[in-house]
């Protein structure tokens, strides 16, 4: 979307992107990595399991034994706040024989007890007792505990990796929280969530959130409160900023700057004044996803116009934004599309995304 900075071609050279390291030369994905069972088994693989992953808010985690169930590529997972408060994360499978320790999220659990056959973990993921194994040589109860998954907690977020070659967490989201202070996003209440399932690859909704080029052909209201001729993005290690001052944000917004974030691989943060809007988009399929829409507000004396305001707007331009996308999966899956080039003021961020992509499959050896 927009400006890109002067360090944006740095970043193609750091990715080892020879064919588009330079964004006045760079080109789009094919469409081949857009269809077909074959690109999702890669994205989740290459991509999905190899990063940090959006799983929750703290509100869901805040007193011990309070824990969350979530799946992260291929691996179901348990996020649990053990009796010292510490925050842990297992992969949601006995030791036994892979049955399921909790189906879904609860409160104030003692212990993980396994659906399948009993068997009972501590909140830290010893095993405490297994039932009637008094007859198996050689078995020790305390040898036995559940492998840990990183865990990690930032601005009221929880976030897990099942991947220990997934980069430092402070690497990933480093200078997110200076740069839009002062504002405190741990501070904002969680309200509700709202997903939409959607016919198109989730790299094609990624992309479309990317940039502003697409902004005065497809989203007229969204048009009127920011301000095109100022819109900018900005590029990091493994994120992107798209950012505008809000020139008529009225009762919703009021004055101030609209941040646009997104985090490799698939989590956006879109921030405005007294509101936080996180995006988790997951794939279901080679053509399709679900999005997810967890709604964060201040709560001050202007929180309930903002927030009956801005439900209906963001319905309005999500309805927008999967029209198009849903036209853009048939038109990649048409076999009349070959990759066009990018526009370098408007679609920095769609490069960095897909050179972020392309590097993660070379990595996985998924060509």
């Amino acid at each position: 979307m927009a400006v890109h900075r002067d360090r944006a071609r740095l970043m193609g050279g750091r990715m080892g992107m020879e064919s588009n390291t330079v964004l006045a030369r760079a080109s789009a994905l094919p469409a081949l990595y857009y269809a077909g069972d074959a690109a999702l088994r890669r994205d989740q693989r290459a991509v999905i399991a190899r990063s940090w992953q959006l799983v929750a808010h703290q509100g869901l985690l805040a007193e011990p034994g309070d824990h969350v169930v979530e799946q992260v590529g291929d691996v179901p997972v348990l996020v649990v706040r053990g009796a010292d408060g510490v925050l842990r994360a297992f992969p949601n499978v006995c030791r036994h024989r892979a049955g399921p320790l909790a189906f879904c999220n609860g409160k104030g659990a003692r212990a993980l007890h396994c659906k399948y056959h009993g068997w009972s973990y501590g909140l830290d993921g010893q095993l405490k007792s297994a039932p009637e194994m008094q007859g198996a040589e050689d078995f020790d109860v305390k040898a036995i505990r559940l492998p840990p998954l990183r865990v990690h907690e930032w601005q009221g977020l929880v976030f897990v990796a099942i991947d220990p070659e997934t980069p430092p967490f402070d690497e990933v989201y480093a200078g997110i929280a200076e740069r839009i202070a002062p504002i405190d996003l741990s501070a904002m209440r969680f309200l509700r969530r709202e997903q939409y399932d959607i016919a198109c690859n989730w790299k094609v909704y990624v992309d479309n959130f990317l940039e502003g080029y697409h902004l005065p052909h497809v989203h007229p209201g969204l048009s009127k409160v920011l301000d095109y001729r100022a819109y900018d993005t900005e590029l990091g290690a493994w994120h992107s900023l798209q950012h505008s001052p809000i020139r008529d944000g009225g009762a919703m917004y009021g004055d101030g700057d609209a941040f646009y974030y997104f985090v490799y691989p698939n989590v956006m943060l879109n921030i405005m004044p007294g509101r936080l809007q996180t995006n988790r988009i997951l794939p279901l399929g080679p053509d399709r996803c679900r999005v997810e829409f967890d709604y964060y507000y201040v709560e001050d004396e202007q929180a309930q116009a903002r927030i009956a305001a801005d439900r209906d707007f963001s319905h309005e331009v999500q309805e927008e934004d999967i029209g198009i996308c849903e036209a853009v999966q048939k038109g990649l899956a048409s076999g009349t599309y070959e990759a066009g080039r990018l526009c370098p003021k408007r679609e920095s961020g769609v490069w960095h995304f897909q050179n972020l992509l392309r590097a993660a499959y070379a990595a996985a050896g998924e060509g």
